[in-house]
Formats: structure tokens, C-alpha cells, sequence
């Protein structure tokens, strides 16, 4: 009788195992630090990784990431290779989604894309920018009347850290970039803070970045959910990562070590 109890019991176990919901986030193969990278082991990593992680974990869902080319990743989520893409924007890639009946999660993450120059270069006008720096894939929004006028000339590059070391050597005018990405990358990994510097007089965009699935809107529906009822601890998980570090003020772009500084400042210039 006790082994037919035990016998019982795997058999549960297995079958609660197997009969577990399972689904495939196609992410970016990319480093784009601190929203998410791919480590050397080719495990996906970052802000991104630990929000989805704990989404599962609430929702007792299984959840994998396969990481693809950032330009092969909306064909792979069309043609039923994974079942989620993140990241994603309604606003991105609309003729190759015409017609495709694409559901959207609400906002994950707040961005801003810009244009990081050299510190004497901030607060120039726009007809002063003559040669920009972009990353291959990328649209610089904001800046196509110039380009097709003539005005500007894009320099593209394979990948940020390329991109950087142009702008550094003044072979651009300046770098069109995620500016949280740009700074996290110019503070901790090429260690030249404030070598380049957000412009926030030249146009920039304000967007968000949503997961997205063809074939799954009831889980997107869930991670909503979870996305409303668990803010603090999303709140708390970006504030960890500083995925959305000033975005909402002056500061945006700036190394923190400096915002501390001028806020102190302020304070202590208010008590006077």
C-alpha cells in the first residue's frame, strides 16, 4: 500500500511537471546593459531576465529565452519560432507588421533615445550637428529632414562600443543612442564618465518598450496583471538596475555621482 502511494504520488508530481505551461521570449542578442545582455555562457541576463523570472515565479508559468539577432527576432515571433519578442513598440518595424494581428503588453520600461556629444558640443543647435554616429538597425528619429536634405551624414557602426569610440575621437559630431544605455556604458564599462553628455535641446524620442505575441494575449493579459498588482516590486527591481535613472528630469544622461552632488547643492541653497 505505501508503494502505491508513493507510485501515486511521482506520477502527480511528473504529470503536474509535464502539464506545466511553457513559452519562448525571443530577446536580442545583444549587450544593452542595464536592460539585458547575453553573458558568456549565452544566458540572458539583466533587468529584463529578473522581471520576466519573477513573473513566471507568480504565475507558475515556465518561461525560456532565445536569443537571436535583433533584426531576425521580429520573423522569428511571425513565423512561430518563439512566442513572445522582447523588446517591442507598436510603433517599430509597421510594414512588416501590416496585417499581423499583434497583441502588446502595457508599458514595461520607459525609454529615451537621443544624442550623446561632448561636452563643449551641449546646447549647440541642430545645424551645428553635421556627421552622427549610429548603430546599424537603428532609426534616428527626428533627424530624417536633415539626413535627406543633405545636413547630416550618419556614420553607422556594428555596435555601441564602436559607436562611442567615434564620437570620443570627433570622427562624429555626435552618438544617437538609448542615453540610459550610453551613459551606463561611458560610467562603468569604458570608465569616462561624462565624456559624452545627453543634449536634451536636439531632438529626442520618449518611448516604452513592451513584450509582444501573435498566438498568447490571454498571458499577456496575466503578466498585465502582474505588472499592476506587483508595482512596488517592479518599482524596486528598476530603481536596482537604473533602467529608468532621470529619465523624467534634468539630469537624464547625467553620471550619478554628479546628480547626487547638484541635488545637494540645491537643497542646501534652498535652506539659505
Amino acid at each position: 500500500m505505501k508503494s502505491t502511494r508513493l507510485c501515486s504520488l511521482f506520477a502527480l508530481l511528473f504529470t503536474s511537471g509535464a502539464s506545466a505551461e511553457s513559452y519562448v521570449i525571443g530577446v536580442e542578442n545583444l549587450p544593452f546593459v542595464p536592460h539585458y545582455s547575453i553573458d558568456q555562457q549565452g544566458r540572458y541576463q539583466g533587468f529584463a531576465r529578473e522581471l520576466f523570472d519573477q513573473f513566471a515565479s507568480h504565475s507558475g508559468v515556465q518561461l525560456s529565452y532565445k536569443p537571436l539577432p535583433a533584426n531576425r527576432l521580429l520573423a522569428a515571433l511571425l513565423e512561430g519560432e518563439v512566442d513572445f519578442k522582447y523588446p517591442d513598440s507598436g510603433n517599430w518595424a509597421q510594414t512588416q507588421k501590416a496585417d499581423k494581428d499583434l497583441h502588446y503588453s502595457q508599458a514595461v520600461v520607459a525609454y529615451v533615445d537621443g544624442v550623446l556629444v561632448a561636452p563643449p558640443r551641449q546646447g549647440q543647435a541642430l545645424e551645428q550637428l553635421k556627421r552622427l554616429g549610429m548603430v546599424s538597425g537603428w532609426t534616428p528619429w527626428g533627424y530624417q529632414q536633415g539626413i535627406e536634405a543633405g545636413q547630416i551624414q550618419l556614420t553607422y557602426s556594428d555596435d555601441l562600443r564602436k559607436m562611442i569610440r567615434q564620437t570620443l575621437k570627433k570622427d562624429t559630431d555626435g552618438a544617437y543612442f538609448n542615453v540610459v544605455v550610453a551613459t551606463h556604458y561611458l560610467d562603468n564599462i569604458r570608465a569616462r564618465p561624462g565624456a559624452l553628455v545627453f543634449d536634451p535641446k536636439l531632438p529626442h524620442t520618449r518611448g516604452n518598450f513592451h513584450l509582444s505575441t501573435l498566438r498568447h494575449p490571454a498571458v499577456l493579459q496575466r503578466f498585465d496583471r502582474f505588472l499592476l498588482e506587483r508595482q512596488a516590486e517592479v518599482a524596486a527591481l528598476k530603481d536596482k538596475y537604473r533602467v529608468e535613472a532621470n529619465l523624467d528630469s534634468q539630469y537624464l544622461g547625467v553620471e550619478q555621482w554628479k546628480v547626487d552632488f547638484l541635488k545637494r547643492q540645491k537643497a542646501r541653497e534652498a535652506l539659505q
